[in-house]
């Protein structure tokens, strides 16, 4: 029952930090400092993330068959009418560039392994979060999705690169790179939602091989992945609402308060 409840628990870990501006890889970092656990959280985490893509994809899936059947509509028709989502396909593309060609730079030459198992580091890298989401608490941004064009495209981009670092929040960076520009709070939201998928299945690709799927574990595994879907699920729903209603401020508070402890407690 322990070992069942330990998995459980790192699921709900991972549904729950995954998608909210708060860093789902620095908080099981910050776990693994605290549980003295016979845990392979490299294996676990990319299990659990895969259960966040998951409810993701699920959460979106009307706007992604929309997108999809839409753009290979456009490219047979060139209807008016279409224009718009096939455009928009093209931003997402353009949007996963920098952090993608980043992360193929980190993974190649390794530049993180001396850092992550380094908690101090997601202790500051909290604090600037912290301060990335105070700094836009008051945006309210005018641009729809048919205003996302290439500039607001490439900053975004460039803002989830900071997501690659542990600690700092990938969706955070990206919803306060889309607000930055301009774009309207649930355009950000959106915008951010539609470049993680495809960033989370490229990032799932290179670290495939990093799986130890242990037999014995194999029940339990599924239970954070299952765990960790239906966490994801409920609380990005809940995160539109408080993106919308303009209360990042929350967060910002948050990841002051726990990187502050992070930096002073923990080693």
């Amino acid at each position: 029952m322990i070992e069942l409840l330990k998995y459980v628990f790192l699921g709900f870990i991972q549904g729950f930090t995954e998608t909210i501006p708060v860093s789902s890889s620095g908080h099981l970092m910050i776990f693994k400092k605290l549980m003295s656990v016979d845990v392979d959280f490299n294996t676990i985490a990319i299990l659990t993330n895969f259960g966040s893509l998951l409810a993701i994809i699920f959460l979106f899936r009307k706007d992604i068959v929309k997108l999809i059947k839409n753009f290979f509509k456009h490219l047979k028709t060139k209807s008016s009418s279409t224009k718009g989502d096939y455009r928009y396909c093209w931003m997402i593309v353009l949007g996963c560039i920098p952090a993608g060609l980043m992360g193929l730079l980190v993974s190649y030459l390794d530049l993180f392994d001396k850092i992550e198992d380094n908690v101090k580091i997601v202790g500051i890298s909290l604090i600037i979060t912290s301060i990335l989401l105070f700094v836009i608490r008051n945006f309210k941004g005018e641009k729809d999705d048919s205003k996302l064009g290439v500039k607001e495209a490439l900053t975004v981009g460039c803002f989830q690169i900071l997501g690659l670092f542990p600690g700092i929040s990938r969706s955070g960076s990206t919803i306060v790179g889309g607000m930055s520009q301009g774009l309207k709070r649930d355009t950000a939201f959106k915008y951010s939602f539609m470049l993680y998928i495809p960033m989370s299945i490229a990032a799932m690709a290179l670290e495939i091989t990093d799986i130890n799927m242990e037999a014995s574990l194999l029940f339990y595994y599924m239970i954070s992945i299952i765990v960790s879907f239906i966490v994801t699920l409920l609380v990005t729903k809940w995160f539109r609402k408080i993106v919308n209603n303009g209360k990042l401020i929350y967060f910002s508070i948050y990841c002051f308060i726990v990187g502050t402890l992070v930096l002073l407690f923990l080693k």
